[in-house]
């Protein structure tokens, strides 16, 4: 073997084992991120407290956690489900926004209230209550 053989063998050895190197970096950058996420704690952004419910579900005095966008209605695919005859399958959606909740009625046959029938969306505040069928649910900020 002359020296030009030896040389190109050399740097394809080199070579893989750079690029083997580069992939495990990355596998292990993966890894790492993936187990810190698994770490972190949810954070909950808010909650619904029912304050009246005369079907029982969900349970008056009960408090929902709430996501970012969280769905309420009687299917039980919703974030919440609200079992009471005037609800819909897909009654309304709460999302936040920025800072801010926002309701949106989904087209619902009895409708969404927030003292007054919403109407698109409609901006809420901490302490709002709204009324979806017979169940009344205020929004609350999370104890910390």
């Amino acid at each position: 073997m002359d020296g030009f053989t030896v040389t190109i063998w050399v740097v394809r050895i080199l070579f893989l084992v750079l690029l083997y190197l580069f992939l495990f970096g990355i596998a292990r950058a993966l890894l790492r991120d993936l187990r810190a996420a698994g770490r972190e704690p949810t954070v909950e952004l808010g909650r619904l407290v029912v304050i009246d419910s005369p079907a029982g579900e969900p349970a008056a005095g009960s408090s929902l956690p709430l996501d970012a966008i969280t769905t309420l209605g009687r299917d039980v695919n919703n974030g919440i489900v609200v079992d009471d005859q005037f609800v819909s399958a897909e009654h309304a959606v709460l999302t936040f926004r920025g800072r801010t909740w926002y309701i949106e009625d989904l087209s619902s046959t009895n409708g969404t209230f927030n003292g007054s029938p919403v109407d698109g969306v409609a901006p809420l505040g901490y302490g709002d209550e709204l009324q979806l069928g017979q169940v009344r649910l205020r929004l609350d900020r999370v104890r910390r």
